[in-house]
C-alpha cells in the first residue's frame, strides 16, 4: 500500500469558498425605503429562530391547559366555595397543628363517649345514668381516661346514628344526638385535644344544618307526593316560602330553644342559622343576638372556639355583617385581658398554663381577624377600623398582644404605613404574656416592607425602633427585628441607621455566642447587605462587616459566602491583591464547611464558584505571583476536580501569556508545566484528566519542551486505560467525548508521533494497542478512532506537513525522522494492520444500518489516505458492497462515495 501524496495549501485553496465584496450592508434598510422611516422609529428584522409573540402565548396557555388536564379525577377547587374551601383547609391544619398523647380524659361533661369503651368495665348504675344522660348524677371530681382513637370513633358512631336517624325521619332522634354531641364542647379539661374535638363536632353539626336546610326547602318546592311544584330562586324573600316551610323552620328553632344548656344551645342555633333566611329577611338581628349570647360563656377557650363557629356559620350567608365579626373580636380582646397577666421577668405554672391557654385560641383569632380584612370593602374600612380603635386617635387603644398580632397581619398595607408610628406605640403598649412583643414588632417592619413608606416615616419608625430594641437583653430578639426592617432601611439609603445596626451586633455579639434562631436571622441581615450594594468593595467597607461574618458557623457561614463569592464573579477580572486575599480567606472556609467529595455534580454551586473565583483572579504581568497563587488555591482546594481542572487551565494560560511575551521566560513556562504535571494525577475525572493532558503536552510543545510534551502525551494514552464506560445516555455523551479527544490526539501526534527512544510511531502503536484491549470498544468507537489513527500515518507520510508548532520555531520529533525510509517503512507497516483491524470492526457491528455507515467512513479514510492501486481498490469495493447490503440505493452518502471511488478508479484503469 502506498500513501497519496497531498498538497495541504493547494488543497485549501481549492475548496476556499469564492467571496465578492459587497456593495452594501445586507442588514441595511434599502435607501428607497429609508426616506419613509422616521428617526425615532425602530427597524426590527424578523428571526426565523424565534417565535413570535402570538405563538408565544399561545403555548403558554397550551402548556397550562395540558398540566391542568393532567389531574383527571381530582376535583377542582372551583367545586366548592371560597368559604367553604378556607373553612376545610383552616380546620385541617388545625387539627394538625394540635396534636395529643393517645389518652384523653373524660370527666362528667363528656360521659356519654364512654360508650365505646369495650376495655372499660362499667356498673349498671352508670349505664342507667347514661341513659337518662344526667351528668349531675356523677361526681364531679370522677374523671376517667379512654383512648384518643376511641373518642374519636365514639364521635363517628354519633354521626353515623344520626344519619340513620334522620334517613328513618326520626327527627327527635337526630336532635337528642346533636345535643349530646354540643355538650361535647363543654369539656376544656385537655387543652390540647379540644381543637380536635371542636372539627370533630362540628361536622356533625354542620351535617344536621343541611339536612334540616334540605328538609325545607323541599317543603318549598314539592308537594307531600314529591311533585314540584314550585323553584326558589338564589337569593329568596320571605314571600317565596309556603306557610307549611315556614311552620317546620319555628318548629324546630323552638326545639333548639328549649335546650336549657346555653352552649349547646347556641352551637345547634348556629348550625341551623341559615334557616333564618326562611323566617327572615333580615337575619342579622339574630346574629347579634348569638353574639351578646356568647358572652355569657364563662370558660375563655369555649368561648374563643363559639365565637369561631358562628363566624363559620355567619359566612354562609349571602352577606356578612363585618361589624359582627368585629364584635366577636373585640368580646375576645376583653375577655383576654381579665386573665391573661402583665408580662413578667419570672413565669410560675400559672401564668405557663393561661400562656398554653392561650396558644389553642390563637387559631380562633386567627381565622376571625383574616374574614373581617377579607370581605370589608374600602367603604367600610374606615369605620371597621374604628370599631376595632384603630380609628383616627389610637393613643388609648389596648389590644392584646396576641389580638393586635393578627390585626397587623391581615391589616391593608397602605393604612399600616400611614399609621407606622400609632402602630408602633401600640405594640410598646401591649406587652402581656399571650403573644411576644417582639415578634409584633418584627410583623411591623415586614408589612412596611411590602409598600416603602416616605423617608420621614421610615426615619421616625426606625428612631423608635432602634431605640426600644436597644432595651431587649436578648440577641435573637434583638436580630430578629433588625432583620424585619433592614429593607426599608436599605431602600430609602439610610447609611448612618446601618453604622448603628452593625455597631450594636458587634457590640451584643462580643463574648456571646449565638443560638440557632440568632444564627439564621444574622444569615438574612448579611445577605440582605450583600444584595443592596452593587460593588463588593463597598459591602467589605461597612463597619464591623468581616467582623460578624466570622460570627457565623455552619450553613449559615456557607450561604453567605456564595453569596459574596457570586456577587464577585460577577466583574470580569479580580485584580486588586487586598480583596484577592480576603476573597482567599473566605474560599477557604467555604471549603471547610462543604463536604465536595460526596456533592452531586447538579448541586455542587460551591466548587463552581470557587472555580470562578480562581479563573478571575488577575495579577497582570506579576505572573511568578499569580502562580504562586495557583500553588496555594491548589494546597486550598485541592479535594476540588472543578477547581483543580481550572487551575491547570490557569497555569496553562500564564505560559502561553509568557511565550507571547518579547521576553524570554523559559523557566517560568517549566514552572507552569510542572506545576500542572504535579496536579493532572489527582483529578479524578479520567476523560477531563486525558482532556487537560493533551492541552497541557500543547502548550510544553509551544515553548519547545519536547521531551516534557512526549512525557505528557504518553501520561494521556496511559490515562485512557483506566477510562470505564458504562451503559445508559450518559456513557453514550462520555463515549462520544472521548472519541472528540482521541482525535485531537491524533491531530498533535502529527507534530509528535514518537521518539527516538522508543521508535518513530510510537504513540500511534500504542493507540492501536489500546483500541484492540479496551473490552467495552463499540465497534462504531473503534472504527472511527482507527481512521483517525490512519490519516495520522498518512499525514506524517508527506514530503510538508500542514502545521508545525509555533510556525516552525520548534522542532517536533516528526523533524528527527523525517525523509528517513525506515521511518516511512514502518508507517506503512502499521496502516495495513490498521486496515485489517478497520475491516474486522464494520463485521462486529451488529446493526446493518451503522454497518453501512461505518463502511462507507473507511473507504473515504482508505480513497483519503492511499494511492488508489488493486490491493486499495479491492479493499474500497468490499466495503462499498457491504454499505450496499445495509443500505438503500437512494441514500446520498452512498451515491456519492460510489462516485468518488469510480473516479478513482478511472486513473487506476489509465495507469
Amino acid at each position: 500500500m502506498e500513501f497519496r501524496p497531498r498538497d495541504y495549501s493547494a488543497e485549501a485553496k481549492l475548496f476556499l469558498l469564492h467571496r465578492d465584496r459587497a456593495e452594501t450592508d445586507p442588514l441595511s434598510v434599502p435607501s428607497s425605503q429609508q426616506a419613509n422611516i422616521a428617526d425615532d422609529q425602530i427597524v426590527k428584522y424578523d428571526d426565523p429562530l424565534r417565535a413570535s409573540d402570538d405563538d408565544a402565548t399561545v403555548s403558554g396557555v397550551y402548556l397550562e391547559d395540558t398540566e391542568n388536564s393532567s389531574a383527571i379525577g381530582v376535583p377542582s377547587e372551583s367545586a366548592f366555595p371560597p368559604a367553604e374551601r378556607d373553612w376545610s383547609s383552616f380546620t385541617r391544619f388545625m387539627m394538625q397543628r394540635f396534636s395529643v398523647s393517645k389518652l384523653v380524659s373524660v370527666t362528667s361533661v363528656s360521659n356519654a363517649i364512654l360508650k365505646v369503651g369495650k376495655t372499660y368495665e362499667r356498673s349498671s348504675t352508670d349505664k342507667h345514668l347514661e341513659e337518662l344522660e344526667d351528668p349531675q348524677n356523677i361526681t364531679e371530681n370522677e374523671v376517667k381516661v379512654v383512648t384518643r382513637q376511641d373518642y374519636i370513633n365514639r364521635l363517628r358512631e354519633f354521626k353515623d346514628d344520626l344519619v340513620r336517624a334522620w334517613n328513618a325521619s326520626d327527627r327527635v332522634t337526630s336532635l337528642k344526638i346533636s345535643v349530646k354531641v354540643a355538650k361535647l364542647l363543654k369539656d376544656t379539661s385537655v387543652l390540647q385535644f379540644y381543637p380536635t374535638l371542636f372539627v370533630l363536632v362540628t361536622e356533625i353539626l354542620d351535617m344536621l344544618g343541611n339536612f334540616v336546610w334540605d328538609r325545607i326547602r323541599s317543603k318549598t318546592e314539592f308537594t307531600e307526593d314529591g311533585a314540584r311544584f314550585c323553584s326558589l330562586p338564589e337569593h329568596f324573600k320571605i314571600k317565596d316560602i309556603c306557610q307549611n316551610a315556614k311552620e317546620t323552620c319555628y318548629n324546630w328553632f323552638c326545639k333548639v330553644g328549649a335546650i336549657q344548656e346555653l352552649l349547646p344551645r347556641i352551637y345547634l342555633e348556629l348550625a341551623l342559622l341559615p334557616c333564618w333566611q326562611f323566617l327572615d329577611d333580615q337575619p342579622v338581628v339574630v346574629i347579634q343576638r348569638l353574639v351578646m349570647m356568647a358572652r355569657g360563656i364563662a370558660d375563655p377557650l369555649a368561648s374563643a372556639y363559639c365565637r369561631l363557629y358562628l363566624t363559620h356559620c355567619a359566612q354562609k350567608f349571602p352577606s356578612c355583617d363585618i361589624g359582627l365579626l368585629v364584635s366577636c373580636v373585640n368580646d375576645t380582646n376583653a375577655q383576654l385581658k381579665h386573665f391573661i397577666p402583665a408580662k413578667e421577668t419570672k413565669t410560675g405554672s400559672s401564668t405557663d398554663s393561661k400562656v398554653l391557654l392561650v396558644g389553642v385560641i390563637e387559631p380562633t383569632i386567627e381565622y376571625i381577624v383574616k374574614c373581617i380584612f377579607k370581605n370589608v370593602s374600602q367603604r367600610q374600612l374606615d369605620g371597621t377600623l374604628v370599631a376595632l380603635g384603630l380609628g383616627r386617635n389610637m393613643e388609648n387603644s389596648q389590644c392584646v398582644s396576641i389580638v393586635l398580632h393578627y390585626i397587623l397581619k391581615e391589616l391593608p398595607v397602605e393604612v399600616l404605613s400611614s399609621k407606622a408610628m400609632e402602630f408602633l406605640h401600640l405594640i410598646d403598649r401591649s406587652n402581656d404574656s399571650s403573644f411576644r412583643q417582639f415578634l409584633n414588632y418584627r410583623l411591623h417592619g415586614l408589612r412596611l416592607c411590602e409598600r416603602r413608606p416616605p423617608v420621614d416615616i421610615v426615619d421616625a419608625v426606625m428612631h423608635n425602633v432602634l431605640e426600644v430594641i436597644a432595651q431587649n437583653e436578648s440577641l435573637d430578639e434583638y436580630l430578629t427585628v433588625i432583620d424585619a426592617y433592614l429593607d426599608i432601611v436599605l431602600q430609602n439609603h439610610l447609611d448612618s441607621c446601618v453604622k448603628t445596626i452593625l455597631d450594636a451586633i458587634s457590640q451584643r455579639t462580643c463574648n456571646r455566642g449565638i443560638d440557632e434562631n440568632g444564627l439564621l436571622s444574622l444569615q438574612s441581615i448579611m445577605g440582605k447587605l450583600l444584595s443592596h450594594y452593587q460593588h463588593l468593595e463597598d459591602v467589605f467597607a461597612l463597619s464591623h462587616f468581616l467582623e460578624i461574618l466570622d460570627l457565623l458557623v455552619g450553613r449559615p457561614k456557607g450561604i453567605i459566602i456564595i453569596s459574596i463569592l457570586k456577587m464577585a464573579t460577577r466583574s470580569s477580572y479580580i485584580r486588586d491583591p487586598a480583596t484577592v486575599e480576603l476573597l482567599f480567606e473566605i474560599s477557604q472556609a467555604l471549603n471547610d464547611s462543604f463536604d465536595f467529595a460526596n456533592m452531586k455534580d447538579d448541586e455542587n454551586q460551591p466548587a463552581h464558584l470557587l472555580s470562578r473565583f480562581v479563573q478571575l483572579v488577575d495579577f497582570g504581568k506579576e505572573r511568578e505571583r499569580h502562580l504562586a497563587f495557583l500553588v496555594e488555591c491548589r494546597g486550598a482546594f485541592g479535594t476540588i476536580d472543578e477547581v483543580k481542572d481550572t487551575l491547570v487551565h490557569s497555569s496553562n494560560g500564564l505560559a502561553v501569556k509568557a511565550l507571547k511575551d518579547a521576553k524570554k521566560h523559559g523557566n517560568f513556562v517549566k514552572s507552569c508545566i510542572a506545576f500542572s504535571e504535579v496536579t493532572l494525577p489527582s483529578i479524578s475525572t479520567h476523560i477531563k484528566q486525558f482532556n487537560l493532558y493533551l492541552e497541557t503536552a500543547e502548550v510544553a510543545l509551544l515553548g519547545g519542551l519536547i521531551s516534557h510534551s512526549g512525557e505528557l502525551i504518553d501520561s494521556a494514552i496511559s490515562c485512557l486505560h483506566n477510562v470505564d464506560m458504562k451503559e445508559g445516555s450518559r456513557a453514550a455523551a462520555d463515549a462520544d467525548l472521548l472519541l472528540s479527544s482521541i482525535q485531537k490526539l491524533c491531530s498533535l501526534l502529527v507534530m509528535l508521533p514518537g521518539n527516538p527512544d522508543h521508535g518513530s510511531a510510537y504513540f500511534p502503536k500504542i493507540l492501536v494497542s489500546f483500541v484492540n484491549d479496551i473490552p467495552w470498544m463499540t465497534p462504531k468507537m473503534r472504527t472511527r478512532i482507527l481512521c483517525a489513527i490512519l490519516s495520522l500515518l498518512a499525514t506524517c507520510s508527506q514530503n510538508r506537513l500542514p502545521y508545525h508548532a509555533d510556525n516552525g520555531l520548534f522542532w517536533g520529533s516528526n523533524n528527527v525522522f523525517f525523509g528517513d525510509l525506515a521511518y516511512l517503512h514502518e508507517l506503512v507497516s502499521l496502516s495495513e494492520l490498521i486496515v485489517e483491524n478497520l475491516v474486522n470492526a464494520i463485521e462486529q457491528e451488529s446493526s446493518g444500518a451503522a454497518r453501512g455507515i461505518l463502511a462507507l467512513e473507511v473507504c473515504d479514510s482508505f480513497l483519503s489516505s492511499f494511492t488508489l492501486k488493486d490491493e486499495t481498490y479491492a479493499i474500497c469495493s468490499k466495503l462499498m458492497e457491504t454499505a450496499k447490503l445495509c443500505m438503500s440505493d437512494s441514500n446520498k452518502y452512498l451515491q456519492s462515495t460510489f462516485q468518488r471511488l469510480e473516479e478513482k478508479s478511472q486513473s487506476l484503469v489509465k495507469c
